[in-house]
C-alpha cells in the first residue's frame, strides 16, 4: 500500500510549522516543560511519517522483491532501517 504523496507533504508541513513554533518558544523563553512537550510531539509526528513510509515501502518495494529473488536486498534494506530506529 502506498501512502500518497500529498498527505505525507501535508503531515511535513505541520511537523515544518511546529518547528517553528519550538523556535519561537525558545525566542520568549516559554517555559521549558512547555518546549520538551512540543519536541515530544514533533518526534511523534515524525515517527508517524517514517511508518507511513516504512509500510508503504514494504508493500511496493520489499515484498515485490522478495517476490522476484531478491530476499537478500530485501532483507538489507529491512535490517538498515531496523538499525537506523534503534538509534
Amino acid at each position: 500500500m502506498q501512502v500518497p504523496k500529498t498527505k505525507l507533504v501535508r503531515r511535513l508541513k505541520i511537523i515544518e510549522g511546529q518547528v517553528r513554533g519550538l523556535q519561537e518558544m525558545i525566542e520568549k523563553d516559554a517555559y521549558c516543560i512547555d518546549i520538551i512537550t512540543q519536541t515530544s510531539a514533533v518526534k511523534q509526528a515524525l515517527s508517524g511519517v517514517e511508518d507511513a513510509l516504512m509500510e508503504s515501502h514494504l508493500g511496493t518495494c520489499v515484498i515485490p522483491q522478495m517476490q522476484n529473488g531478491k530476499e537478500s536486498k530485501a532483507m538489507g534494506e529491512i535490517l538498515k532501517v531496523y538499525r537506523l530506529k534503534r538509534k
